[in-house]
């Protein structure tokens, strides 16, 4: 999509069908649908409205215009999980996780920053967000795999949003990163820690990386997981009672 946004097709969405191999659970199938798109001129506000506006619409009325919490992604951390996310340390984050009892997270995450985030937050962070109306979390740690651009203001995160309802992440959007220079850095940096951890390493998207220097358009952009948003509106408790052929029976 960020190919044909930098050959000039303007603002664009799909609905489309995304995989991922072996996730398989309560809230994951290896098979799932994606509402996607992205606006031109749009920054990472302006995107948080565009989600609350659709979902408001989507949801029986069960909310009104504005009712949708908006927390940063280290007030949410220090908040629940005691520990501030741009600051700590892996021997601070060991430290918390002892007190919490959750004595397994030292051999896991190691030292590995990124690691320990998604680990807390996953953990205990996320299960209590969105439990009244969604929350958007915003503005996540520069250190965690994203295409989202770094805030001026604090170059410590990007512009990420995550959207949570009941303790289930539902969308995740950025405010596009356009510079294909720090595009293709962040390729290698991850491609280097790939490698490091004994992961397969995946070639750089050269294409995507060629729309890049081409010039790709302000703007922003979110996908949106149309099974579990299903799910949620019916109080349903597993993804696969709204799905017609699940894995378990695919």
């Amino acid at each position: 999509m960020k190919r044909l946004l930098a050959a000039g097709s303007g603002s664009i969405y799909q609905i489309c069908k995304a995989f991922r191999a072996d996730e398989a659970g309560r809230l994951h199938n290896p098979e799932f649908t994606l509402l996607e798109w992205y606006r031109l001129g749009f920054d990472l506000d302006a995107l948080m409205h565009d989600v609350e506006a659709l979902l408001s619409h989507a949801g029986d009325n069960r909310w009104t215009a504005g009712s949708f919490e908006r927390r940063s992604y280290r007030d949410v951390f220090l908040h629940y999980a005691a520990i501030d996310p741009l600051n700590a340390t892996p021997a601070d984050f060991c430290a918390r996780t002892r007190l919490l009892g959750l004595h397994e997270a030292e051999n896991l995450c190691g030292e590995d920053i990124s690691l320990w985030l998604d680990f807390l937050f996953s953990h205990i962070v996320q299960p209590c967000l969105g439990l009244d109306a969604p929350c958007f979390v915003y503005h996540f740690p520069a250190c965690l795999p994203s295409l989202a651009r770094r805030n001026a203001a604090d170059l410590r995160v990007v512009k990420r949003v995550e959207l949570i309802w009941k303790g289930v992440e539902l969308a995740n959007g950025y405010h596009e990163l356009c510079d294909a220079a720090e595009q293709a850095q962040r390729f290698e940096q991850d491609r280097a820690e790939r490698s490091r951890l004994g992961m397969p390493v995946p070639q750089a998207d050269e294409r995507l990386l060629a729309a890049l220097h081409h010039g790709l358009p302000e703007c922003a952009g979110v996908a949106l997981g149309l099974d579990r948003l299903l799910m949620l509106l019916q109080d349903a408790e597993r993804i696969d009672n709204v799905l017609a052929f699940p894995w378990s029976r695919a």
